[in-house]
């Protein structure tokens, strides 16, 4: 964790490959391999022969540019105060690991730029409850879930805060600096140099700005702050990222909170949001869990009370009905499809109507607490007046933007252009000329691609799934030219296409994300942030569609398009268009969504996340032990820090881990109402997915970079706009896809005593078997029987009427009631929801309350602290001039702070008191 002399801090390090041709040690070398590169050193003068001198050979033409260009770099950031230490390249290749250490003059002038809080020297002071019966209620809570709490520092007093303050060098009497090596915690220390990194120049490389646009360049291959030592290493000796393990990272801790202010001090502020955020989202589906759990065994219980699958079950009721296939397929009996129709009632009850309601209002409750829970975490994390860090992100430009421009520049402009790029070194012009940055005429043709793209990927997505209709019906029409397997054949189709479904939604998952980052970057976006926005909305767009398109078809197309007996619509001239089950396509669409949302959770989610990583870390073990070149036999046996983090994965971002978790909130909420289950099982997912990303993060990633952030993004807004969604798609389910609306009607309008008899008597249509046309009659039938009219599912009129086979009465009657539940169940819901966004307020009262009285605070502080300073400024005049000179003593009085006598004024201090 330090230089060599043990004494100052390793802050962060870059890391860069290098190759020479015929390079050896010259003789007379002691072997010593360290170059020290400090403020007043730059490490470039030695003298030939001299201790560890290198005899270089002819180097080719890249590799000595690459090597001038990080001298470059290296020298700008000794020249920024930065301190560097690094290994003499002594061997033919290999790597090289420059250590960066930030001395306390950068770190306070850093600081004081960047605004960064840090804790005063005043005691921390305890954030009130409400009322007396909120503070009993929370020391009851946290007796009760004291063994649940982990055993850290940082969540022990999760009610009490320290009065911060922006650094700021010239009120260091504010601060409570004991050490100053430890006054800034390494996450800070990391995100100060990471900032100098950004912003230092290298000309060389054609003014390229920052450690990004070198590393893109291939100067450097990886820059990464340390873990704070290891996280298995024997012994008492405890840091952070061990803590961290023991605590977070292990399944054996499934039940516990999450240290977060640990989490956010050792990763930053934007990994600490995500894992509030799923462990507040992990915790909102244990209520939806037990409701859903509930609303099962409602639909258990009621199973054999419910009418209409009764009716079918009974035999003597003997319905006939059409053929499901021609030709091959025979008459059969609706009490055959007993199990479907009893398995159907166990999600198709009046119950899943009240779930659905309460799973809308869940969402918008979840979105609530979730922003209370970000304003209290943006309290106690000082995140508040962050807006200006946010812009000086901006001022950052992509590696690829630039490259852009410059290739633009150099097209379009004459020499004169490019020689003021070139004199253009280490300043930002803030003059946005249109030489300098690229139009959308520039942009056009990125557009231009990623539009068609999109359109063809979501195009590409719906072929697959007529693909697997088509699948569906060649293979029900196979299955039921054999005796054998005529019995199967809906089970076995419904099946092997939902598994069909599932493989090509995981394959084109992986597909669908490197095809949205490509396009993405031929958009060259500016900053990292919009890149960032932009490549969530794609990206989601492309795996929404890809995952829910399946699911869509069965609950709102499928067994719409079929026809009528007589009349059947072809597809592929022979193959008819696929029925619901006799129960409805409510059972199939649950089947539908139980498999795929379970194995994209086990599959992609959990078994790609641990074995890939486990692949990758494999592979680059045995590519380090196959590469040529000279081992260091020590280095092997004793590897430090950076060593050890290098061979770590690098972190790409929490975009793959949003993701995964919006999708499967789709699943909780969309089609809720077809399966109630889904809660369940998606909380069983998150408690092991909150430890395997906590894992991932402690024991197989390098430390990210700290960055604050204020909320989570652009994810809201799609939590937001999907919660909305589930209302018109949960409305249309259960008013299309179930039986929920056609027994109403049935029980209200046309039942004789207000029950459901006769329900499937009603719901069944006839048609006349002589009018099946020439060539579908089933050959050698082998029905009881003879058959002269037989049933099918429609509200048609039958064939003695006026008009055969047009739609009965009875059926818009049923769609007008179906139009007027969806109309009336989501203005309900979406009412309801607005309702309780009023009634929870954005901002918990304790904290808006807090914020008030921490100003107060604050300036009382000051005031104190100025008063001592001037106390201590007037005792050594008094000491030394005793009482007898009143002179100097009114001199004293009349140039100390005009705030003694008007204390509620603090500007005539000084300048640097103004901004209270």
């Amino acid at each position: 964790m330090h230089f060599h002399d043990n004494q100052r801090k390793v802050d962060y390090v870059l890391a860069y490959h290098y190759r020479k041709r015929g390079a050896h040690l010259s003789q007379g070398s002691p072997g010593h391999s360290l170059a020290v590169i400090s403020n007043g050193e730059t490490g470039k003068e030695r003298q030939a022969g001299g201790p560890g001198d290198i005899e270089l050979g002819p180097l080719d033409a890249l590799e000595e540019e690459k090597r001038e260009q990080r001298e470059e770099f290296e020298h700008n950031l000794i020249s920024a105060g930065l301190e560097l230490e690094k290994d003499l390249e002594s061997k033919s290749q290999g790597f090289v690991f420059v250590r960066i250490h930030a001395p306390w003059q950068v770190l306070a002038r850093e600081a004081e730029f960047l605004k960064i809080k840090v804790p005063t020297k005043k005691e921390m002071y305890e954030i009130k409850a409400g009322g007396s019966i909120a503070k009993k209620f929370n020391a009851i809570l946290q007796k009760l879930s004291s063994p649940l709490q982990p055993r850290v520092p940082e969540h022990s007093n999760n009610r009490m805060k320290n009065l911060s303050y922006p650094f700021s060098r010239e009120k260091m009497y504010l601060y409570n600096i004991q050490e100053r090596d430890t006054f800034f915690d390494n996450a800070t220390r990391s995100r100060i140099v990471h900032e100098i990194l950004k912003r230092t120049a290298c000309s060389r490389a054609n003014n390229t700005m920052g450690i990004n646009s070198l590393i893109a360049n291939h100067i450097y291959e990886a820059a990464y702050p340390l873990h704070d030592g290891e996280y298995d290493s024997p012994g008492d000796d405890m840091n952070d990222r061990k803590l961290l393990y023991q605590e977070w990272a292990r399944y054996g801790v499934f039940y516990k909170f999450q240290p977060i202010d640990l989490i956010r001090k050792y990763f930053g502020e934007k990994i600490g949001l995500y894992f509030a955020w799923l462990g507040l989202y992990t915790s909102f589906l244990i209520p939806s869990s037990v409701i859903g759990v509930i609303v099962f065994l409602y639909g258990c219980a009621t199973i054999e009370e419910d009418i209409p699958s009764k009716e079918m079950c009974d035999q003597q009721n003997a319905f006939t009905m059409c053929p499901l296939c021609d030709k091959s397929c025979d008459y059969w009996n609706l009490s055959s499809a007993c199990g479907t129709a009893r398995a159907s009632h166990l999600f198709d009850n009046p119950a899943t109507v009240f779930f659905s309601i309460f799973m809308a209002l869940w969402a918008t409750m979840f979105l609530e607490n979730w922003k209370r829970l970000q304003m209290r975490l943006g309290y106690f994390w000082d995140l508040t007046g962050i807006e200006e860090e946010e812009e000086r992100a901006q001022e950052h430009s992509r590696p690829e933007y630039e490259t852009k421009v410059r290739e633009k520049m150099l097209k379009e402009s004459d020499k004169l252009v490019v020689q003021k790029l070139e004199a253009n070194t280490a300043e930002n012009d803030d003059e946005d000329d249109d030489e300098d940055k690229l139009t959308w005429k520039d942009r056009f043709p990125g557009y231009l691609m990623n539009f068609a793209s999109i359109l063809f990927m979501i195009a590409l997505t719906f072929s697959i799934v007529f693909g697997v209709i088509v699948y569906r019906i060649t293979t029900a029409a196979a299955l039921s030219l054999n005796k054998a397997t005529r019995s199967n054949v809906r089970a076995t189709v419904t099946a092997t296409a939902v598994i069909i479904n599932l493989v090509v939604i995981l394959i084109l998952d992986e597909i669908y994300g490197a095809v949205a980052k490509w396009l993405t970057k031929i958009e060259v976006p500016k900053t990292e942030q919009t890149f960032e926005e932009r490549l969530i909305l794609k990206a989601f767009l492309l795996k929404f569609v890809n995952a829910y398109s399946p699911i869509f078809y069965v609950a709102f197309f499928k067994g719409r398009f079929v026809g009528r007996p007589g009349s059947y619509v072809y597809v592929f001239d022979g193959y008819r268009m696929e029925e619901c089950a006799p129960g409805g396509c409510l059972m199939e669409l649950c089947i539908q969504l139980s498999i795929i949302m379970l194995g994209k959770q086990l599959i992609q989610n959990n078994i790609f996340e641990i074995g890939v990583p486990k692949l990758k870390k494999l592979f680059r073990k045995l590519k380090d032990e196959t590469e040529p070149g000279e081992t260091d036999p020590t280095h092997s046996k004793h590897p430090e820090q950076w060593d050890l983090d290098y061979s770590l994965e690098p972190y790409t971002g929490l975009t793959p881990e949003y993701m995964e978790m919006i999708i499967q909130f789709g699943f909780v909420t969309l089609f809720v109402a077809s399966f109630p289950l889904a809660p369940v099982f998606a909380l069983l997912n998150n408690v092991i997915e909150v430890r395997l990303d906590a894992k991932k993060f402690v024991t197989e990633l390098r430390r990210p970079d700290a960055v604050r952030t204020k909320d989570i993004g652009i994810w809201f807004d799609i939590l937001s706009g999907i919660g909305k969604f589930s209302v018109i798609i949960n409305a249309f389910v259960i008013a299309v896809t179930s039986d929920f609306i056609p027994r109403l009607v049935y029980q209200y309008s046309y039942s004789h005593n207000g029950t459901l008899h006769g329900f499937v008597n009603h719901t069944l249509s006839f048609f006349n078997v002589s009018q099946l046309k020439e060539g579908t009659q089933p050959e050698n039938s082998h029905f009881e029987q003879e058959v002269q009219f037989c049933r099918f599912k429609d509200y048609r009129e039958p064939p003695w009427a006026p008009n055969p086979y047009e739609f009965s009465k009875q059926y818009w009657s049923v769609l007008s009631a179906r139009l007027a539940f969806v109309i009336i169940f989501q203005n309900l819901v979406m009412f309801l929801s607005v309702l309780v966004d009023w009634m929870i307020p954005d901002i918990p009262t304790d904290i808006s309350d807090q914020i008030k009285k921490e100003k107060s605070l604050l300036v009382d502080f000051f005031l104190k602290e100025e008063h001592e300073k001037i106390k201590l400024a007037d005792e050594p005049s008094q000491r030394n001039q005793g009482g007898g000179d009143r002179s100097r003593r009114s001199r004293a009085a009349s140039s100390a702070p005009s705030g003694r006598s008007q204390p509620g004024s603090i500007a005539s201090w000084g300048s640097q008191h103004t901004n209270v």
